[in-house]
């Protein structure tokens, strides 16, 4: 009997789900289109074999080192993988020099270093000199900004490509490639029997990975092998079992669904209430459930605009800090930023007022004409323009000294049309003193003699 199966088998048993189903070629590769889809940049130096040195900057489990090694195939390099964990300047040195004799027999070193940012400067100053006569092409990859982990002159002479989380559809899509494949995957029924497992469930595992595909493996696998297989032999992956993989609860939530809208409606209308408990309660519990932090952000935005517009201007300020706040810092520190911002949008004094005006606005424009803009509003850049009547009557109002004319700047038939009518609430209750007395103003002006 050959022992070549045996071999096989134990050596897939040994290796980790993710690193059997790594990809091999670009073809396998899922994610990053805008860095690998066909006639995009990197695609095209990879298929000349034109690469040089480049950082690869991303989250976790995004096909950083995967890209890496097809780098190193396609383009007939050799590949020398670095831990910068493990790595001094004595192993650099050893490396380089190595490179540099294979240089010397025209075969190219792509030398990867993982975790590059846990390099320190004088680790990678060690690289410098290769770099720059071009004795190896450098690959590090990092989930750091390398803008603030590596050295600047390591940066001046690489390429940093941001890789993005890869989104749950793609993750799923993996899942499954994963369960079909019987030589390197779940697909050998001979050794893990009939996998059952519904659609919804490699949803949840996906939505848990966060956009980390080693993730998403590793549950996946971890579930089937924890599956007991049933009297036909077929192993069922069941919610609890999941649950029990997670050790978390599996809370219910399809982003695309029903209970995503309600989730969200929940948010909104109980910041709009101006609970900040239950604001709270919703917001986690969406993302807690997986749903994508920018969403919230968004939607925490429209809040500010919506129900507390300019009773309190800060909450506008405030929801788009959050929003940069959780984009820059990622999961989980990010989410207090969110979550500060929703207790404050529900604290702040309520005013759905701009939000009232705008729509009147839109109903005018939908339902009257489009009048032109009116003559005395028109820039004269031109002598033509000018002599047409552009500009003619127009009032500069710093010219007066009540800082306003009675100047009319709505089209003929909406004039005197009032949308914005600011509420008592908060700071809307000095607004609207400040519209009060430019009214007054206005009127004042026009009981002045015209010169």
């Amino acid at each position: 009997m050959s022992l070549f199966p045996t071999a096989t088998r134990e050596r897939k048993e040994s290796t980790p789900l993710a690193d059997r189903m790594r990809p091999r070629t670009l073809e396998e590769f899922v994610g990053q289109e805008h860095l690998l889809a066909p006639g995009k940049p990197l695609r095209t130096q990879i298929e000349r074999d034109e690469i040089g040195s480049m950082i690869l900057w991303g989250p976790p489990g995004c096909g950083k080192t995967t890209l890496a090694r097809i780098i190193a195939h396609m383009t007939r390099s050799e590949f020398i993988p670095f831990s910068a964990v493990l790595s001094g300047i004595a192993e650099i040195r050893k490396v380089m020099e190595r490179a540099e004799r294979s240089r010397e027999l025209g075969r190219r070193t792509i030398v990867f270093v993982d975790e590059v940012h846990r390099f320190n400067k004088a680790q990678q100053d060690a690289f410098l000199p290769w770099v720059e006569r071009g004795s190896i092409v450098l690959i590090g990859a990092t989930t750091e900004n390398p803008s603030f982990e590596v050295i600047g002159p390591l940066l001046s002479r690489t390429k940093v490509y941001m890789l993005q989380a890869l989104e749950p559809e793609l993750l799923v899509a993996l899942l499954r490639r994963a369960l079909g494949d019987a030589e390197r995957g779940l697909g050998d029924r001979s050794e893990y029997g009939e996998i059952v497992i519904d659609e919804d469930l490699l949803r949840r595992i996906a939505v848990y990975a966060n956009g980390d595909a080693r993730a998403a493996y590793n549950t996946l696998e971890a579930a089937v092998l924890g599956a007991t297989p049933d009297t036909a032999g077929r192993r069922v992956i069941t919610l609890e079992l999941l649950e029990d993989v997670l050790q978390r609860k599996v809370l219910h939530y399809d982003k695309a669904g029903e209970e995503h809208f309600n989730l969200i409606s929940a948010l909104h209308k109980s910041v709009r209430n101006s609970d900040p408990d239950a604001a709270l309660y919703w917001l986690a519990r969406m993302l807690e459930s997986g749903e994508d932090p920018l969403y919230l952000a968004r939607r925490l935005v429209r809040m500010a605009s919506e129900d507390v517009g300019l009773a309190d201007p800060g909450a506008l300020r405030i929801a788009v800090a959050a929003m940069q706040a959780a984009d820059f810092i990622g999961r989980p520190e990010g989410d207090l930023a969110l979550a500060e911002a929703a207790v404050y949008l529900a604290l702040a004094p309520k005013s759905n007022a701009l939000y009232t005006a705008y729509g009147a606005v839109q109903k005018d424009l939908a339902e009257t004409e489009a009048e032109p803009v009116p003559l005395h509003l028109r820039n004269p850049v031109t002598p033509l323009m000018k002599e047409a009547g552009y500009g003619r009557g127009y009032q500069y109002a710093h010219d007066f000294e009540e800082k306003t004319t009675d100047m009319p700047c709505l089209p003929e038939s909406l004039r005197g049309r009032r949308y914005y009518e600011p509420t008592a609430e908060g700071y809307e209750a000095i607004i609207r003193k400040r519209i009060e007395e430019w009214l007054r103003r206005k009127a004042l002006r026009r009981e002045q003699p015209k010169p």
